[in-house]
């Protein structure tokens, strides 16, 4: 797999762990500890935190010395609407038949938004298949998806329409142009030669940390792969490979990343040195769940 970034991580922890519970805000001490667990330096993590305040998916606040930070609306949105595919049982299936048709249009001056509609379209699948036109297999629901959004597209900035193939005018070329078959190939064999060996239970020094890694790479694979129609792929196709993989190791991480994720985020912030920083880790002693394997 390819090395993860810090907002994947980020992500993944509060789609996994905060979108559907009721925790509260998160410390910023408690996100450190997990992503030094992943070989993420807390600056790092601190940069990427900013980073996604001022894109609006998370809020900030303080209590005392303390940091903490939530799913703002707009954080929840974005979180559900991924999760659906996240947890669903055919996550790789086309959705429905034939094929759903994009364009929009949106002024220079919003880079922001014109990012934001392209990651969204590309999680649904969608490609571009030349300019100003996006294309993507079977029904996508493209009002759920485009929700978040909703209130900063002004009307008539996407159009969309579904479609079917023609006599005479066969898609499989626009499809190979659109999306390279033999990389989603790669990306699902290396999620399984990381995730398939019983040893990455215990690559980091918690199974908090083992899990949000295996979600954040999850939803990369989700989003490289546009669930393509079967015919486009062969009988060794390894997508049930991957499904079968992902859920074994998330159900033999569950019960002691459960209890890690309870502990931390319930446990006082440790006494600071006087010299400490107001956001440094303070995670209680290490379960014994924990990998003690040595980094």
């Amino acid at each position: 797999m390819g090395s993860r970034q810090p907002k994947q991580l980020l992500l993944a922890f509060f789609g996994e762990h905060v979108v559907d519970g009721d925790t509260g805000p998160i410390r910023a001490s408690v996100l450190i500890t997990v992503l030094e667990g992943a070989d993420v330096a807390a600056p790092a993590t601190r940069a990427t935190l900013d980073r996604l305040v001022h894109s609006g998916i998370l809020a900030r606040s303080r209590s005392g010395r303390e940091t903490l930070f939530s799913l703002t609306e707009h954080g929840v949105a974005v979180l559900r609407e991924a999760k659906d595919r996240v947890r669903g049982p055919r996550p790789f299936d086309p959705q429905g038949s034939g094929w759903t048709l994009v364009t929009f249009s949106i002024p220079e001056g919003q880079r922001m938004l014109r990012h934001r509609l392209r990651s969204t379209l590309t999680w649904e699948g969608f490609a571009p298949i030349r300019d100003g036109l996006w294309l993507a297999p079977g029904e996508v629901d493209l009002a759920g998806s485009l929700e978040p959004l909703r209130q900063d597209l002004a009307p008539n900035t996407v159009v969309a329409f579904h479609a079917r193939e023609l006599a005479g005018f066969p898609i499989g070329g626009s499809v190979r142009a659109a999306w390279d078959i033999e990389a989603i190939r790669r990306a699902h064999l290396a999620f399984i030669e990381v995730w398939d060996d019983p040893s990455a239970a215990t690559m980091a020094p918690s199974a908090l940390t083992v899990r949000t890694m295996l979600v954040a790479d999850w939803l990369a694979l989700l989003r490289a792969d546009p669930r393509l129609p079967a015919e486009f792929m062969d009988a060794e196709w390894p997508a049930t490979r991957s499904v079968e993989t992902y859920r074994r190791m998330h159900q033999k991480l569950a019960a002691a990343s459960a209890a890690e994720f309870a502990a931390l985020v319930t446990a006082r912030p440790a006494a600071r040195r006087r010299s400490g920083s107001a956001d440094q880790p303070s995670a209680p002693s290490p379960t014994p769940s924990a990998a003690t394997r040595p980094r």
